[in-house]
Parts: C-alpha cells; sequence; structure tokens
C-alpha cells in the first residue's frame, strides 16, 4: 500500500494529539494500545503523513507543524514530545466565522491571536492540496464555523481530496453536499466525531442497553465541562445549535422510543478554564423496569478530551483513503456511523462496528 497524505484545517488540540499519535504509533509503542484497528485495510497509522496546514493563529503560522501543534492556546495532553519535523509548514486559513467575537475577551494563552497575513483564496487552497499532492482533507475548525468548513469541503470538491468532517457543521448528513461529493467523485466521512469513549458513545451504549433490556427512558441529560478553547468557543450560545442537535440526535437515535424535547438535554454546559483540556461528563439516565418500578442511573466520566478523539480520526483517514482507492464518492456511510454522532445514516454502534469491518473486508 502507499503512505496517505493528510492535510489538516485547524491545528488546536485535536490535531496535536492526531500528530502526536502518528509519532506515538510510528515509533512503534504500544501498537495494540489505544488503537481500534492497528492495520485497516493494509493502511497502518506509521502510512499517515501530514503534507499541507492552515490555521489563524499567529502563534502557529509559518511554523513546522511539528511546532505548531505545541503553541498555545493548546493545552492537550502532551504524551509524544519528540514529534520530528514534518516539512510542512502551517499556512495563513481563511478565517470567515472561524473565530468566534466573544474569544476575544480572554487572555492570550487561552485565546486565539490572528495572524497579520492574507487570507487565501479558494484557488490558492485549491492548488496547495493538489502541490502537496493530498488524499485525505481533516476538518477541525471551531465548532459553529459553518461557512469556513463550507469554504474548505468547496476546496475538496474541486481539488478531488477526501473530506473528514469532525465538527457539528452538517456537510455530510445534508443531502445537496452529500449529492455534489458523489457527483464529483469524492468521499466524504462525517459529520461530528465520536471520541473513543467519551460522553455520546457512552450515551448511546447505555440507551441502546436500556431499550435492548426493555427498560422504558423515561429523561435523561448529559452535562459536559471543560477548560480547552473548545469550551471557551461553545459559551456562545449562538455556536451552539448544530452541536445541540448533533448529540441529542446521536442518542435519540438508538432510543426505544423518542423522548419529548423536556425530557432530554445533552450538550456542552460550561466553560472551567483550570480543567484545561480534561472533559468532565455528567450523566443520567432515569426509566422504568419490570412493573412500572422506576430505576436511575448516574454517570462521571473524565477523559482527556483531543486524545480521546485522535485514534478515531486515524481510523476515519484510513477508511476515506480506502474509499477513494475504491473509487468510491459521497458519503461513506459505515464509517460515518460508526465513528460520528450526526451521519446521513444512523445505526446502533453494534451494527455501525460491523458495517466498517464488512467496509474494510469488502464484503457486501
Amino acid at each position: 500500500m502507499t503512505s496517505i497524505n493528510v492535510a489538516v484545517i485547524g491545528i488546536g488540540n485535536c490535531a496535536s494529539s492526531l500528530v502526536q499519535g502518528l509519532s506515538y504509533y510510528r515509533e512503534g509503542a504500544n501498537e495494540t494500545i489505544g488503537l481500534m484497528h492497528h492495520d485497516l485495510g493494509g493502511y497502518r497509522p506509521s502510512d499517515i503523513h501530514v503534507v499541507a496546514a492552515w490555521d489563524v493563529d499567529r502563534r502557529k503560522v509559518g511554523k513546522d507543524v511539528a511546532e505548531a501543534i505545541f503553541a498555545k492556546p493548546n493545552c492537550t495532553t502532551v504524551f509524544c514530545a519528540s514529534v520530528e519535523p514534518t516539512g510542512t509548514t502551517v499556512r495563513m486559513g481563511k478565517v470567515l466565522d472561524g473565530v468566534a467575537e466573544h474569544m476575544a475577551d480572554y487572555a492570550d494563552d487561552r485565546t486565539f491571536l490572528l495572524a497579520d497575513a492574507p487570507e487565501p483564496t479558494k484557488e490558492e487552497v485549491v492548488a496547495a492540496l493538489r502541490s502537496a499532492k493530498a488524499d485525505v482533507l481533516m476538518n477541525y475548525l471551531p465548532v459553529g464555523s459553518q461557512a469556513a468548513s463550507e469554504f474548505y469541503a468547496e476546496c475538496a470538491l474541486e481539488a478531488g481530496v477526501a473530506f473528514v468532517n469532525n465538527i457539528p457543521v452538517f456537510i455530510a448528513s445534508n443531502p445537496e453536499w452529500a449529492d455534489r461529493f458523489a457527483q464529483a467523485g469524492v468521499p466524504i466521512i462525517g459529520d461530528d466525531i465520536k471520541a473513543q469513549l467519551g460522553a455520546t458513545i457512552v450515551h448511546r451504549v447505555l440507551t441502546d442497553l436500556f431499550a435492548k433490556r426493555g427498560v422504558k427512558l423515561e429523561r435523561t441529560y448529559q452535562l459536559n465541562t471543560g477548560g480547552n478553547t473548545d469550551f471557551l468557543n461553545m459559551s456562545n450560545h449562538r455556536r451552539l445549535a448544530s452541536k445541540k442537535i448533533s448529540k441529542t440526535e446521536a442518542v435519540q437515535s438508538v432510543a426505544a422510543e423518542r423522548l419529548e424535547a423536556d425530557n432530554v438535554h445533552i450538550g456542552p454546559s460550561d466553560y472551567v478554564p483550570w480543567q484545561n483540556d480534561n472533559k468532565v461528563c455528567f450523566l443520567r439516565m432515569e426509566g422504568t423496569m419490570f412493573g412500572g418500578v422506576p430505576m436511575n442511573l448516574e454517570l462521571r466520566l473524565s477523559v482527556e478530551d483531543s486524545p480521546n478523539s485522535a485514534g478515531v480520526a486515524i481510523d476515519m483517514i484510513r477508511c476515506a483513503k480506502l474509499a477513494q482507492d475504491r473509487g468510491l464518492a459521497g458519503p461513506i456511510d459505515a464509517a460515518s456511523a460508526y465513528f460520528c454522532k450526526h451521519p446521513r445514516t444512523q445505526m446502533t454502534d453494534d451494527l455501525a462496528a460491523q458495517a466498517v469491518e464488512d467496509f474494510i473486508m469488502q464484503r457486501e
């Protein structure tokens, strides 16, 4: 198999964990720990190389990706400090709605410092993708970046580069965008990445368990706190509409019966600066068991947010490349359903896991 050339939009905490992870597994450390697939369709993490990158922060633009991933305001755990230079310099990106206005109200080490550099045109981004021979474009823009995400999706379409949409802006699950990618012969996986073992996947599995064990789910909430720039960005509730839809639908889609809106609350809750990249989830589920007897479940989950998504991202990259190798186009439904909160086609996680294995092995 050949290598996989990846371009990255947004060199934040998630990109930092991804790039650190590529070095960590490239060196052969604990190759069976932390990955859902060491070998996926003939591709290993060591086959993935970052060949292009964009950001808008002056502390990152103009630096090698290996240096930029450790720049402020990034605050995720450093689990692989010895990242070799990639030879890829971070370019100035398109701003549009990629930076929330309220971010300017916080200290420099908590927010963005906009680079004083000209923003690229679509033609320049497309040319960069082609020059770098990128196979996959990863979208790591902040939540609420609708216009900026669509700008880069357009670039992926024109350059013929597979698009992986890690954020809750609806592109793969939007029928018009899905059709455009299909017509252009370009694969897309999305929308909104599920963490390896995060709040949404745990909530979904427990909701599915209630349904399969005959327990009627009456009401539930999921409250999350964190101190990274993702939570700071989402403290502006106007940027949260698609995020709440994505997280809520991920749970509603596996419930035996859909809950009334007043009986389900799922979404980011508060920004706690000292938590940095640690995310804490408080989950409560109330149900009715045999004989109408009530029960409830409460759970507290604490995870380092960005590494929690990086292993999933590595699988998404490889599935996107497999789709590209096989001449597939449009939303890759099996990968989207297993790895994302808001795919075009929702499945329970056990069915989605089997669908991904079937996709990898090319089984019908």
